[in-house]
């Protein structure tokens, strides 16, 4: 089986296994073929599926956006359905994504019911060291499923407006932090 097919089996990124197989940290055997190849030496039937509990993770970065919440959330839990998964649990909350003490992600991440980790867009569980995340949940044998891995454009903005007003904010206070955020971005689109 290519890298790429083993990856996705997995519930790991496709560049995460490349990188992986390049730092020699690959948790299976895995050799280069040709120029572009490179085959995982595993039995088909020994590639997992998702077994066990499904925990769902919806997150949105301010109050104003609970309706994309809900939505979020409606469509983990259709995917879940639809895909005959158990779910045992499920997590939706308001919080920033660059926020690491988050207490409903922390909750689903310890529930050792949960053996598969499914979020709508690989920013929505984090900004930055998703990754990390990744990596630690296939080291206890669960995994991390992304249904749209694809960012969204729109929550991406927000979220970099909620970064530029938390850089602001340390720099020029917090009165004014959202303002400066605002205008910072203003200048950035009209040079663009």
């Amino acid at each position: 089986m290519n890298l790429k097919e083993w990856a996705k089996a997995q519930g790991v990124h496709p560049q995460t296994a490349y990188r992986w197989f390049r730092e020699g940290n690959l948790p299976v055997p895995a050799e280069r073929v040709g120029p572009r190849t490179i085959l995982v030496n595993v039995e088909a039937d020994t590639v997992p599926g998702v077994v066990g509990g499904v925990g769902l993770y919806a997150r949105v970065s301010s109050p104003g956006q609970e309706p994309d919440l809900e939505r979020q959330t409606a469509r983990l839990s259709a995917w879940a359905e639809k895909a005959g998964h158990r779910v045992v649990r499920i997590e939706s909350e308001v919080a920033s994504g660059m926020n690491g003490s988050r207490a409903k992600a922390r909750r689903l991440l310890a529930d050792p019911d949960v053996t598969t980790v499914v979020v709508e867009h690989k920013d929505r569980l984090g900004l930055v060291n998703v990754e990390l995340i990744e990596a630690a949940l296939f080291a206890t044998g669960r995994r991390l499923v992304v249904l749209d891995d694809g960012g969204a454009e729109d929550d991406l903005a927000a979220d970099m407006v909620e970064v530029l007003t938390a850089f602001c904010a340390r720099v020029y206070g917090h009165r004014s932090a959202k303002n400066r955020a605002r205008r910072a971005l203003e200048a950035a689109a009209n040079d663009g």
